[in-house]
């Protein structure tokens, strides 16, 4: 995993801008700490950190077709998992390798088929490629969006970057924040293409960006389509059964060492299961793989339900822990770990982005932290609510009917910073326009029934939107310790069939996720098995919260955080007790600290 920048211009020449390519690529060390690189050519200049974890004397970025004279370059994040089965397609193609990882497999797959490579690479991943044959740049991102990818003009092209920060050490990108950018961050809408930053675009998942002489265009390779279900159930639970199998045995190839997120949920239980049975089968009965939790001082003694959080996890995943048979560990966090400035802003800076969770965050960072001391790579079971349906939308019949996305039913306005009326945002026209459009997205299939259409517009939202802000989330705070998280359950194939699966099936025993533990009935313990959806834990401790309003008391004593915030709404959740607070208006507080920190990190221009 690493960390892409770079740009191409039609205007000057790039071989005299060498410290603004280093500048940009020097923001993403983070990403990359194992090596850098810059390449500069006449009309582009490209950039790149490197975390090695397959082939780490080979894999040298940026990577030329031909060292002398090259006619492609490429600079590459991800991983692809074919790419075994490219090279000997490449190979038997003419196409000699001079490495055996998978970045040279992007540049020889782009050399043979041009920007149709995209659809033969299973992955996540997002990369740049300079065509000096054609004088064009081209841009690619994985299918889900789970390596990020940005762009923004510049004069004469475009620059990119696989986050924002590396685009402002460009001289013509300064970070800018208008009203637009405060709807996209706070209308909690998870727009792709628009951010918080005026003039920095997300591409598109499943998305190509061409910069030539004639201008940009852009294509989507891949997007969710509707198709006809004809499996019955037990050939459903079987070709489930084999999509999550091989997602989970590709993605366990590295060079160095590999870890499981296990949070004693079923869908890190069951993933963590598969990946100890590989790596056994790979390297004997005594291989054991290493599992990680997290946990908080308090949780035991002070857990607190709600309608995302039904139990505390550490029992269940110490559990499932040794039922699979992994040496696994809990990193249990205190109040000054979450409330230390220090981590609070190394948060911010690395999501880019004011919109956060608080503790959630904080205590991922530092989780992801603990695990670098010890592993490369972890994998994750992140994406599997929104393919097999276990958020409690899906399961409402209030959610189901309400006409705007279902999670603003359970977050709402509580879960954002109430922003101040003043500035005229008209936040309830802007999700009303987004709603319209994203419905109009969602593919039809003829002869669907109402009630099963809006299921499936539910769980368009949910695959479209609601993941990206999670995949955004896991990205940036990993990426911030130099530790690639890796996400099996968004396998492009696994989606594309369990969008079309009927939602009674997905729920053929009257729950949420019933495919994936029919699937998974011999991998987890009983009690997980049947356990309900558990959302990422949150802390309760009063000393938490108390530490917390102080952090808010002082972000709004600056003026600047005053002229966003509404005021008279955070009033009462600072004088609030501790203890008696409400989680959504704690993540009020939480949003005002994140804001403070941005503003002083980025000193961006507000123009509103």
């Amino acid at each position: 995993m690493c960390g892409i920048t770079g740009w191409a211009s039609f205007h000057g020449d790039a071989r005299t801008q060498a410290p603004v390519a280093e500048a940009m690529t020097a923001t993403l060390t983070a990403r990359g700490p194992d090596a850098g690189g810059v390449w500069l050519g006449e009309r582009a200049a490209l950039g790149h950190r490197r975390l090695a974890v397959i082939d780490p004397v080979g894999g040298v970025q940026p990577m030329t077709d031909h060292p002398d004279e090259p006619a492609l370059v490429l600079t590459y994040s991800g991983e692809i998992y074919n790419h075994h089965e490219l090279r000997a397609q490449l190979q038997s193609r003419g196409h000699h390798f001079r490495t055996r990882g998978d970045t040279e497999v992007v540049l020889r797959a782009y050399a043979e088929w041009g920007e149709g490579a995209a659809e033969r690479l299973d992955g996540m991943f997002a990369f740049a490629v300079w065509d000096e044959r054609a004088g064009r740049l081209v841009l690619v991102r994985d299918r889900l969006g789970v390596k990020p990818l940005f762009s923004a003009r510049v004069a004469g092209g475009l620059a990119f970057a696989s986050e924002p920060k590396a685009l402002f050490a460009h001289p013509e990108i300064r970070p800018r924040v208008d009203a637009d950018g405060l709807r996209h961050a706070y209308g909690l809408l998870f727009d792709t293409g628009p951010t918080v930053w005026t003039g920095v675009r997300e591409v598109e998942p499943g998305g190509v960006l061409v910069l030539d002489r004639e201008g940009v265009r852009e294509r989507r390779y891949w997007q969710l389509e509707a198709a006809p279900h004809t499996d019955d159930r037990d050939t459903t639970v079987e070709r489930v059964g084999d999509l999550v199998g091989t997602a989970a045995r590709r993605q366990l190839e590295a060079d160095v060492p590999v870890c499981s997120l296990l949070s004693g949920g079923i869908d890190s239980t069951v993933l963590t299961a598969l990946l100890a049975d590989e790596l056994r089968l790979r390297e004997g009965p005594e291989a054991r793989l290493r599992s990680y939790a997290v946990d908080y001082s308090d949780q035991a003694a002070r857990f607190q339900g709600d309608v995302l959080r039904t139990g505390h996890d550490t029992p269940f995943a110490t559990e499932a822990g040794a039922f699979i048979g992994t040496e696994h560990s809990t990193v249990v966090l205190d109040p000054g770990a979450l409330l230390d400035p220090g981590h609070r802003a190394a948060v911010v800076a690395a999501r880019d982005s004011p919109i956060g969770v608080g503790d959630m965050d904080t205590s991922l960072y530092l989780l992801f932290g603990e695990i670098r001391r010890h592993s490369t790579v972890a994998l994750s079971g992140e994406a599997a609510d929104e393919v097999f349906g276990g958020y409690p939308w899906f399961h409402s019949p209030e959610a189901l009917a309400a006409p705007t996305f279902p999670w603003l039913l359970v977050t709402g306005d509580e879960a954002a910073m109430p922003l101040n009326p003043e500035l005229g945002l008209r936040m309830a026209e802007f999700r009303a326009d987004t709603y319209r459009d994203a419905l109009a997205a969602v593919p039809r299939l003829d002869g669907e029934s109402p009630a099963e259409h809006r299921l499936r517009e539910v769980q368009h939202f949910s695959l479209t939107r609601w993941l990206r802000q999670l995949l955004h989330r896991k990205d940036r705070l990993s990426m911030a310790q130099g530790l690639e998280v890796r996400v099996p359950y968004c396998d492009h194939r696994l989606v594309e069939y369990l969008f079309n699966v009927p939602w009674s099936l997905k729920s053929f025993d009257g729950r949420e996720k019933s495919l994936l533990r029919a699937m998974g009935g011999t991998l987890a313990p009983h009690s997980v098995l049947h356990r309900p959806k558990n959302h990422y834990p949150a802390t309760h401790h009063p000393d938490y919260t108390r530490g917390l309003q102080d952090l808010a008391r002082d972000a709004l004593a600056d003026e600047r955080v005053r002229t966003l915030a509404d005021e008279t709404r955070l009033g009462p959740c600072l004088d609030a007790p501790p203890g008696q607070l409400p989680w959504g208006h704690r993540l009020r507080l939480e949003r005002v600290v994140d804001l403070a920190l941005w503003l002083d990190h980025h000193q961006p221009e507000l123009a509103l």
